[in-house]
């Protein structure tokens, strides 16, 4: 976002390529001072007091269609800003358009409704009303890199929702010409200076929180759009690019830890990066894919307990509340309060300097395609083929893999079981992956979704073992109440197993007489 300095500013949509950092209150003025900054900058820039005011329909139509509508104020001068949610694969970019107004509220008829287009075409301005408003103390400065022009602002204040205020302490490193890498590269400098966190919210999504109380949803993945014209490169770099804005979309809501589906899809984000590494490490040794699947390791582990008491009251819990006679208060309050641990480790993790540093990697490999370094002539040739020959062996590959590990099923004890668990999760995922490149073949859903279906009952198995363990965690020799509830836990543990393993051997033989919707 860029000030007028009191020239009229043009209603033509611009696309902002934007890190946000989040700095601790206090940390600004020791940022300011971090050596490339220092070493960079063009000048010690100048504060500028602003005044922003966010504007919506009561109905807050603007929010839902991903949008938002802002008037800024700079001395005498006053900025409307309307800005758009990034597209899937892209979170840094954000499409907007500026134009001059003549005071602190908006006038829709500056701006390109047609271009901008969904709900826009329709809005007046007698239906806006002001909803939040944010007051920064702010610090712009212009720093010469050798591969970039980074305008980098600091902003210290408040965002103000009638009687509700929250604190903003934030770093914007905004490219203004040059390699968008530099942004992760500056980023992860400016990390030895203070903890900062990657911010993964909008000014304006803070503010809608604040003003309403809207509780960000967990969020799912996006489609990724792949064909066969693409050649090996450009697939890694969508693949690696959809996983980064997953994790990105889900970081604040598992932080806060209102909905457990945040933590679920933080997990699911990594296991598809740590697949995908996995999946074209063996044709492009990169030393990036190890690096980054270590890192994603590590930050699943963290995440693992969390999970697991989340799965433990979503299901058990909430199942045993149908049988008579049991009493469940000292089995919700021993589970409640090993959730609210295992969270608030959690939340130490993901504001840790180490989970920042990983998210600003794996940016800045997707954004200079860092599989490219450190690999042959061989591997680099590979990048610049057709996926859907690559694809193909990768497929061919894990299918032979997963059918040897499930030979003798009935057999398998529960840790060979997660075991092929694993093998057919890389195969779902490569499948999930390249569907798009088979789009025409009618049998491709019908195998992935059979592939699911046994993933997920593998699953199940795996739920029933890993409770067994929980359950020990919670057992206190002074509550009799507590142990007759954890005794229906180990019945119904006991009943699940036996169920699952008649309804496990007949996914499994459903899967293996699937026919393969690629090679044909």
């Amino acid at each position: 976002m860029s000030d007028s300095g009191g020239a009229a500013v043009r209603p033509g949509e611009q696309a902002e390529i934007e890190l946000k950092l989040l700095a601790p209150h206090g940390t600004l003025k020791k940022l300011r001072e971090a050596p490339v900054i220092v070493q960079h900058a063009r000048n010690r820039g100048a504060f500028h007091r602003l005044e922003t005011v966010y504007y919506d329909t009561p109905e807050r139509l603007l929010f839902q269609h991903g949008m938002s509508l802002c008037v800024r104020r700079s001395g005498k001068h006053f900025i409307q800003t309307l800005k758009l949610l990034p597209n899937i694969g892209q979170p840094l970019t954000r499409r907007r358009w500026e134009a001059s107004v003549d005071g602190l509220t908006p006038d829709l008829a500056r701006l390109p409704a047609d271009e901008v287009g969904g709900s826009m075409t329709t809005l007046t301005n007698d239906v806006l009303v002001p909803i939040f408003a944010t007051k920064v103390r702010r610090l712009r400065r212009q720093l010469d890199l050798p591969d970039a022009t980074v305008e980098i602002v600091f902003d210290e204040g408040t965002i103000e929702a009638g009687a509700r205020q929250e604190i903003l302490s934030e770093i914007e490193l905004e490219l203004k010409s040059g390699n968008a890498g530099v942004l992760f590269e500056l980023g992860t400098q400016l990390l030895d200076a203070a903890p900062l966190q990657v911010g993964t919210r909008s000014k304006a999504e803070r503010g809608y929180a604040l003003a309403f109380d809207v509780v960000q949803p967990a969020a799912k993945a996006g489609p990724v759009g792949i064909s066969p014209e693409h050649v090996v490169n450009d697939v890694i770099a969508q693949l690696l690019g959809a996983c980064w804005h997953h994790l990105l979309k889900n970081h604040t809501v598992a932080e806060k830890g209102v909905d457990p589906e945040g933590v679920h899809q933080m997990r699911i984000a990594l296991r598809r990066l740590r697949t995908i590494c996995a999946l074209f490490r063996r044709d492009i040794p990169s030393p990036a894919f190890q690096a980054i699947n270590s890192e994603a390791r590590w930050l699943m582990q963290q995440l693992g307990p969390a999970r697991d008491w989340d799965v433990f009251a979503e299901t058990i819990i909430a199942r045993l509340a149908a049988v008579p006679d049991v009493d469940l208060v000292g089995l919700r309050e021993a589970v409640e309060q090993q959730r609210k641990s295992s969270y608030g480790a959690l939340q130490t993790v993901l504001a840790d300097a180490r989970c920042s540093r990983f998210l600003l990697s794996l940016g800045h490999m997707v954004e200079c395609r860092g599989w490219r370094n450190e690999i042959d002539s061989e591997a680099l040739a590979m990048l610049s083929q057709p996926v859907p020959a690559l694809a193909e062996r990768i497929l061919d590959r894990l299918r032979r893999k997963a059918l040897k590990r499930g030979a003798h099923f009935r057999q398998l004890n529960i840790h060979a079981q997660h075991n092929l668990r694993i093998d057919l999760k890389k195969l779902r995922y490569a499948a999930e992956a390249f569907l798009p490149l088979y789009a025409a073949h009618a049998p491709a859903k019908r195998y992935v979704r059979r592939l699911a279906r046994l993933q997920a009952s593998l699953g199940r198995a795996r739920d029933i073992a890993s409770t067994r363990i929980l359950v020990d965690a919670i057992r206190q020799d002074d509550q009799p109440a507590l142990y007759l509830a954890i005794g229906a836990v180990t019945g119904w543990l006991a009943r699940d197993q036996i169920a699952m393993a008649k309804t496990l051997r007949k996914r499994w033989r459903r899967f293996k007489a699937t026919p393969t919707f690629w090679g044909r």
